[in-house]
């Protein structure tokens, strides 16, 4: 791989890393100078908007959302004159919480857009598809498409 693929595979990779370990300040520094969406939902860009909008949707056990978030198939395109790169992934997220056994919960894809700046590369967009929806009970407040209310805890 180029140190251009390893940077931004670093980038896909750490999102969820940081996800899985709670981290949502940290995953939304990723998005300091991009865009944060999924399909047919309003964007969010910055950090601040992003670390709202994981706050409020994403439910957590102790600090953790007690998921795996398993990226493959990731594809990564650079136009190294432009300073540009797209990468195309498939994502799994699995959960296990005290009565609710290990399963997947949501599959889809990530559609990423990066630019680098002074020699660094960053994320500029990604946009999130949802290919199959499992039981989300545990993992997200509210459902796919239905706006969230407050948020919780399950500490």
């Amino acid at each position: 791989m180029s140190i251009g693929r390893d940077a931004i595979a670093t980038l896909i990779f750490s999102y969820a890393e940081m996800l899985d370990a709670g981290d949502f300040a940290g995953v939304a520094q990723l998005f300091a100078h991009a865009t944060y969406r999924t399909e047919g939902r309003p964007p969010h860009r910055g950090t601040d908007e992003v670390l709202a909008v994981l706050k409020q949707m994403v439910a957590v056990y102790g600090g953790i959302p007690r998921t795996k978030h398993v990226t493959t198939n990731t594809m990564i395109e650079i136009d190294e004159a432009r300073g540009s790169a797209t990468a195309r992934s498939y994502f799994t997220v699995f959960q296990a919480v005290e009565s609710f056994p290990l399963q997947a919960v949501i599959a889809g894809r990530y559609h990423d857009c990066f630019v680098c700046v002074e020699g660094v590369w960053r994320f500029s967009d990604r946009l999130i598809f949802v290919d199959l929806v499992g039981d989300l009970s545990h993992h997200l407040q509210g459902t796919i498409g239905q706006p969230r209310t407050k948020p919780i805890s399950r500490e």
